[in-house]
């Protein structure tokens, strides 16, 4: 869309305003200033890259306050121009900030609400715009947007529950290796120069573990380039296409957090065709959108599957049942929903169920995973110290060895 610097003066104080605004003709311009209650004094089209949007990412959390405080000002009655304007003033991300005011411009140069959010894919995704498209043609855009922020909200506080749960071994998993690691390197070569000054034989574990550290000190940048290489390697490598499909198909499989995995994937599908069923988005469209939000290749390529399986006239439950990657249990009450007309109503409260599972689950993990981590510790730092302290117990035979 053509972008146009004007310099107008505001009708109540007189202050000139020099800046510029996008809008689909130099008229469309002119009108959304006068909008603006600007009188425009010149105008002009500038040259430069057109077709260009800004904005970048923006956080989950700006986007669940923006949908929220949008939501409540369309529903009190405010046009959508002066809600984004206000909106824009009011968000402290600048970012979102930049997103807000280049919407409300596009927005007043006469695109609808939707096809301004379109430009920016990085802050909203195909499900948010196909939402707020369905809401604008079916006049419910104040009630689909407080269902989208609910639905963001839900999403946000899963993301949240399940970062929590993972932080706590993460850290202490960190903290052991670089204890171990300051150990090999700095402690026990000192234990092993002193041990060497006696000329004895020292116990076979003390002797592993002063052979392991000098294998670490002397290779430690090896070891430390070949780690990081590793690393990079496999999220390069789960990035690509094979990598994905390779690392999407064994990660649902994993003991116990394959399984958390695959629920929130569940979770993910349930809450998003809920959504979108019931803001009136078309069932193939639906699937198509819930493809890609989902998550995990093996049932993105399952959805699309029983996609076309629908388009040829199955219901929703027969077409996802033939595919293992949904629990047979899902698929009854999906069918319960078909047959009493509630589907959405249904996945709703299948993915309310998967929630709970998920945070019983992490519960579990957590509280299962503090005691591994203690006994972890314990043994591997308290058997490096008593490997170290070992000849000290034999101290009179390794000073004084019997001839």
């Amino acid at each position: 869309m053509p972008s146009f610097v004007y310099v107008a003066r505001e009708t109540v104080t007189g202050r000139e305003i020099r800046s510029s605004v996008e809008a689909a003709t130099e008229q469309a311009a002119i009108a959304a200033l006068l909008n603006r209650n600007l009188l425009v004094v010149s105008i002009q089209e500038k040259v430069g890259k057109k077709g260009r949007t800004g904005g970048g990412k923006v956080a989950l959390a700006d986007l669940v306050i923006f949908t929220r405080q949008l939501a409540t000002m369309i529903d009190a009655g405010l046009a959508m121009v002066q809600s984004l304007q206000a909106l824009a003033e009011q968000t402290p991300n600048k970012v979102m900030r930049d997103v807000i005011k280049d919407v409300c411009t596009r927005v007043e140069g006469g695109d609808s609400f939707s096809e301004a959010l379109q430009k920016h894919p990085n802050a909203f995704n195909r499900l948010y715009v196909s939402m707020v498209g369905a809401g604008e043609k079916g006049g419910l855009l104040a009630e689909i947007l407080a269902r989208l922020a609910v639905y963001l909200e839900n999403t946000a506080r899963l993301r949240k529950k399940v970062k929590s749960a993972m932080m706590y071994p993460t850290v202490v998993t960190v903290v052991a290796i670089a204890i171990t690691i300051f150990l090999l390197v700095k402690v026990i070569p000192v234990f092993g120069d002193i041990y060497k000054g006696f000329n004895a034989t020292l116990p076979g574990p003390t002797l592993f573990l002063i052979n392991i550290s000098n294998i670490v000190k002397q290779y430690f940048l090896v070891f430390l380039l070949g780690g990081g290489g590793l690393v990079y390697g496999w999220f390069y490598f789960i990035k690509t296409k094979p990598g994905r499909e390779f690392w999407d198909a064994r990660r649902i499989k994993l003991p116990i957090f394959g399984v958390i995995a695959h629920k929130i994937c569940l979770a993910r599908f349930t809450r998003t065709l809920a959504s979108l069923i019931r803001s009136g988005v078309p069932i193939l469209e639906v699937l198509n959108i819930v493809s890609q939000t989902v998550g995990n290749v093996v049932m993105e390529k399952a959805i699309k599957v029983a996609a076309v399986d629908i388009e040829r006239g199955e219901s929703i439950s027969t077409a996802l049942g033939k595919h293992p990657v949904f629990p047979s249990m899902i698929i009854r009450m999906i069918t319960a929903g078909e047959q009493t007309g509630k589907i959405d109503n249904m996945l709703e409260r299948i993915s309310d169920f998967l929630d709970e599972e998920i945070e019983t689950t992490l519960a579990g993990l957590t509280s299962l995973i503090e005691p591994i981590l203690i006994v972890f510790l314990g043994v591997v730092i308290g058997g490096m110290v008593i490997c170290m302290f070992l000849p000290i117990f034999k101290m009179s035979e390794i000073v004084s060895p019997k001839r």
